[in-house]
């Protein structure tokens, strides 16, 4: 059965709508260091950092902000690939900042990477940034954590109170194991007297046989109620 919570489709090419949002200075600028970052692939770690300084940091379109946009712009201009790729790209984001990191993150289903990038997603579900987390579960996590990794960090998305609608593949990843883990997860807060989150609604009702008869009655009286 299908589930209809939606999820955020791959990240278009952000240079269309960059070019547009930069001023001449900064579109030279970010056009010269994706050059240099083409010819000389450690220019990248200087130039990098200095993209929120040198093109702003604005809202630019739903996945993007400016400077994530300028910084994915630099990583897709790397003439490197595999190891070497994946060595440059940990190591940009080990040394950033939170805004450094997320762009990192955002920019990896735009890269060549492979299963090669997944220590990084594994690095920032260990975390508690929620920023950090959301930007983590985006295509590429979508595409390459193994299923019980997923269905980790789907939970973790609960606890931490991120949408579920944030978070890439749920509409495609979502099983019988994951509505299982939502329901007992559901059931605590009913034990509790808490609020259950709307959005794992879909994933629960999309598998009603993951959800322990003795658990149907008091959960999908609530699943009825709040849906």
């Amino acid at each position: 059965m299908a589930v209809t919570t939606a999820s955020p489709s791959a990240p278009p090419d952000p240079r269309p709508a960059l070019h547009a949002a930069l001023d001449p200075t900064a579109r030279a600028w970010l056009d010269e260091s994706a050059a240099k970052a083409a010819a000389e692939p450690a220019a990248v770690r200087r130039l990098f950092p200095a993209a929120r300084r040198r093109c702003g940091h604005k809202r630019l379109t739903e996945h993007w902000t400016v400077d994530e946009a300028a910084r994915a712009v630099l990583l897709t201009a790397l003439p490197l690939r595999g190891q070497a790729l994946a060595d440059e790209v940990a190591g940009l984001h080990r040394h950033g900042d939170p805004a450094e990191q997320r762009a990192v993150l955002r920019t990896l289903p735009l890269l060549d990477l492979g299963d090669l990038a997944l220590p990084l997603v594994r690095e920032t579900l260990r975390g508690n940034d929620t920023t950090l987390i959301e930007a983590a579960l985006g295509p590429y996590a979508a595409a390459h954590l193994p299923d019980a990794e997923y269905r980790q960090a789907v939970l973790k998305c609960v606890f931490c109170e991120i949408p579920l609608d944030r978070v890439a593949g749920l509409d495609t990843r979502a099983d019988r194991e994951l509505a299982r883990m939502l329901a007992d997860f559901a059931h605590e807060r009913i034990v509790a007297g808490r609020d259950v989150p709307r959005d794992i609604h879909p994933v629960v009702r999309a598998f009603p046989d993951a959800v322990a008869a003795e658990l149907e009655p008091a959960l999908m009286d609530v699943l009825k109620e709040e849906g």
